[in-house]
């Protein structure tokens, strides 16, 4: 690794939280900045995600048997309307 400006890199004694971050980045928090905790999202629901995933899978297939379709009429010199 390159040392740039002869500078070594800092070795930090502990993991500075979200707080102490901002802090040490941007000085004191305006009081329009505030930090919160939100709550972990809600589990999603696997036969919802398996039934939207079988929707998606069955468009698919409709645009390719349209493509297909169109391709053979227009290989008989028809014109798709």
């Amino acid at each position: 690794m390159i040392r740039l400006f002869n500078r070594r890199p800092k070795q930090r004694l502990r993991e500075l939280g979200e707080t102490e971050a901002y802090h040490h980045s941007y000085g004191e928090p305006s009081r329009d900045v505030r930090i919160v905790k939100l709550e972990p999202r809600r589990p999603r629901y696997r036969q919802v995600l398996q039934d939207g995933e079988r929707l998606r899978l069955a468009f698919l297939q409709r645009l390719d048997k349209r493509e297909k379709e169109e391709s053979k009429s227009n290989a008989h010199g028809r014109a798709v309307e």
